[in-house]
């Protein structure tokens, strides 16, 4: 996630500078082809270009603010994950008596939930804070945050048996592990759902068209200064598809995505660090983005 402004514009401007080279360069053909040749087919009038960008503005005004609705319900749930955790380092040393095995389990919970959202491998973290047997039978289902939370349960049900602790107490840390449950939900939601063809592909699509016959409604007025007019408007739909893009993937690894790798750190803290147990310190940021 990006976190300095100057270093936000800087990307978003170099992932939009190939689509703006070649709008440029065609610009120029549109130039030369109608001051030195005469084109006549040309000069097209400029009302219908006019209501089209308006048109697209509104339609990317649309998409843009569902995509970071999407984004932002997401860094909502991650907030739920990070508050339910702590809830639950709590529970363990106030109602439990402390259980540093259960813990560290739970500080292991975010990095496999982020692996799991991103589609990458498991984090290096996972396998200093999972016994054995838990590393083996976590990775052998096919959603393995879930089941880490069901073992989790399995060890909380266990140790209230044996130490005959109250049922309320039980349900108190039980409900901890549905809240969780239910966050988790959310966000496979989000990534197994993506956005509509008609907010993903058509913004993309219609803006590249408007860019492309831009030009031919503003040589008339512009002429051989019309590259410059041109690639100043289409620069501006660029960026806004492109933000609108980059909003719409939250758990993509990119420096639009949430920092998925300082949240599970910043939970691997906060739950050890009372306990004194070593944790992996939090990244630092580099060129002004957050991992």
């Amino acid at each position: 996630m990006i976190i300095k402004r100057r270093y936000g514009l800087s990307i978003l401007f170099r992932e939009i500078l190939p689509p703006l080279v070649i709008l440029t360069g065609w610009d120029c053909v549109v130039v030369i082809l109608f001051q030195i040749f005469h084109q006549e087919w040309m000069e097209q009038p400029a009302l219908p270009f006019s209501l089209m960008g308006s048109a697209l503005a509104i339609f990317l005004g649309i998409r843009n603010n569902a995509a970071y609705a999407r984004w932002w319900e997401a860094r909502t749930l991650w907030g739920a994950i990070t508050n339910n955790c702590r809830s639950f380092g709590r529970e363990l040393e106030s109602l439990l008596g402390g259980q540093p095995s259960l813990a560290r389990a739970m500080a292991a919970y975010p990095y496999i939930l982020k692996s799991s959202l991103s589609g990458n491998e498991p984090d290096s973290a996972i396998q200093g804070l999972l016994d054995a047997d838990t590393y083996r039978f976590v990775f052998s289902c096919t959603n393995p945050a879930n089941a880490l939370l069901y073992r989790i349960g399995q060890k909380v049900r266990t140790l209230v048996e044996e130490r005959h602790i109250d049922g309320a107490v039980h349900g108190t840390v039980d409900r901890i592990l549905s809240d969780l449950a239910n966050a988790q939900g959310g966000l496979e939601r989000i990534r197994n759902t993506p956005l509509p063809v008609q907010y993903s592909l058509l913004p993309k699509v219609i803006t590249h068209l408007f860019c492309i016959l831009l030009p031919l409604s503003a040589v008339q007025t512009l002429g051989w200064i019309t590259p410059l007019g041109s690639s100043i408007i289409g620069v501006l739909f660029q960026m806004l598809d492109r933000s609108g893009q980059n909003l719409q993937e939250p758990f993509k690894i990119s420096p639009h995505s949430l920092p998925m790798l300082t949240m599970s750190r910043t939970i691997e803290r906060d739950l050890l660090q009372p306990l004194g147990m070593e944790y992996h310190p939090l990244p630092q940021p580099r060129f002004g983005q957050m991992p």
